[in-house]
């Protein structure tokens, strides 16, 4: 087991060590691997490294079906409003729009790094479809769900941007850190008595869902049952 002395204070802004967010990661990929959950760590210099994921998700892009003036989703599985019958026998010639689902795979890459800099780990991601061809950032945004666009704009997220990977030296999209400390003090402070806490669980599971990857339950209930106990 690792040591793991270091208590967070409520009052005072939590800032993680790189020895501690290593210490971290390694005890997430513990359970990572007894679930089968696809993270593993890789080792960049001898006192760097970092964690990777990656994760096909479905794209799907609908269009409407417009018929004269009304718009049909029972091909979705909705009801049509029965104020908006229409003669479906005349649709031919009234269809100025077909509605069509599609779904197409996109592989997201995610790294979950330290910055030294805000003492805190930092979140990036690429993505790309099964031809090869990136992910704009318009295309990322359209990605992330209404729920959390809302809360990008209020923060403490701010934004999502592109920067290059300093471990890689590769442009990577990435969930700005600068409020990430702020972010984590009242929660690791609310848990300072409870030693068995992974920093990295917490904050990933906040950060994670924003940008399409989620962290499966066990994860916390690991840490509850010991798995991640420091001693």
């Amino acid at each position: 087991m690792y040591e793991m002395s270091h208590t967070f204070n409520r009052n005072e802004n939590v800032c993680l060590g790189e020895e501690q967010f290593q210490k971290f990661c390694k005890l997430f990929i513990k359970h990572s691997d007894e679930i089968d959950n696809g993270w593993e760590w890789r080792q960049k210099e001898l006192n760097e490294g970092y964690m990777v994921k990656v994760h096909l998700r479905s794209k799907k892009s609908i269009n409407s079906l417009v018929v004269g003036d009304h718009c049909f989703q029972d091909l979705q599985g909705h009801e049509v409003d029965d104020k908006k019958e229409v003669d479906m026998k005349n649709v031919n010639s009234d269809i100025e729009e077909a509605q069509v689902t599609t779904s197409e795979l996109i592989r997201y890459e995610y790294h979950v790094l330290y910055s030294s800099s805000y003492q805190a780990p930092v979140l990036y991601f690429r993505a790309c479809y099964s031809d090869g061809k990136p992910l704009t950032l318009e295309e990322i945004w359209e990605n992330v769900h209404e729920c959390y666009k809302e809360r990008l704009f209020q923060g403490p997220w701010d934004t999502i941007t592109q920067q290059e990977h300093h471990l890689l030296g590769q442009p990577f999209f990435v969930l700005h850190p600068c409020r990430t400390s702020e972010l984590m003090t009242p929660i690791m402070g609310a848990t300072q008595e409870q030693r068995n806490v992974n920093y990295i669980t917490s904050w990933l599971s906040m950060m994670g869902p924003v940008v399409g990857l989620d962290v499966p339950l066990s994860y916390a209930t690991a840490v509850s049952q010991g798995i991640f106990d420091p001693n």
